[in-house]
């Protein structure tokens, strides 16, 4: 009789500490999910950045064009032509940076994917433990409850001979 009621503590126990670890395993996705938006987020913020940037070196690429075509004519064009270069450069230079943050932003973003998957099939595997272990309970207590009605019937028994 010890034993049952043990083994139901036990099982209530285990069940608990099965909801539980569900709970902060729901909580950890829930997190993820947020960075996981706040990274795509970034991704479409740089995508935008690097295209105005992109669209800005392509206007002073013509411009830097056009001032040569006048720069033949003319030396005093030559530092403004220089002066576009290097803007021309400068642009570049920040296009490449800005596509660089974003293949680290898109990597990073896979890597959440990754784990808030793994945590997803963590939660759904304590979850069909969880359930288990609820089914076990209520047969332990269904066997307790049978187990009380023998003896309440072998006690009446016993105290009616």
């Amino acid at each position: 009789m010890d034993r049952i009621k043990d083994k139901m503590n036990s099982l209530r126990a285990e069940s608990e500490e099965a909801q539980l670890k569900v709970e902060e395993l729901q909580a950890r996705i829930k997190v993820l999910e947020q960075e996981n938006l706040s990274k795509e987020q970034e991704i479409s913020s740089l995508a935008h950045r690097n295209s105005l940037l992109e669209a800005e070196a392509e206007k002073l690429e013509a411009k830097v064009r056009e001032m040569k075509t006048d720069a033949d004519s003319g030396a005093a064009s030559s530092t403004e032509v220089e002066s576009l270069q290097r803007k021309i450069q400068l642009l570049e230079d920040e296009a490449e940076e800005a596509d660089k943050n974003l293949r680290e932003t898109n990597e990073k973003l896979r890597l959440t994917d990754v784990k808030a998957e793994h945590y997803e099939r963590k939660v759904a595997t304590v979850e069909a433990e969880r359930d288990q272990w609820e089914k076990k309970f209520e047969e332990q207590q269904e066997k307790y409850k049978q187990a009380q009605e023998e003896m309440n019937k072998l006690s009446e028994e016993i105290g009616a001979l």
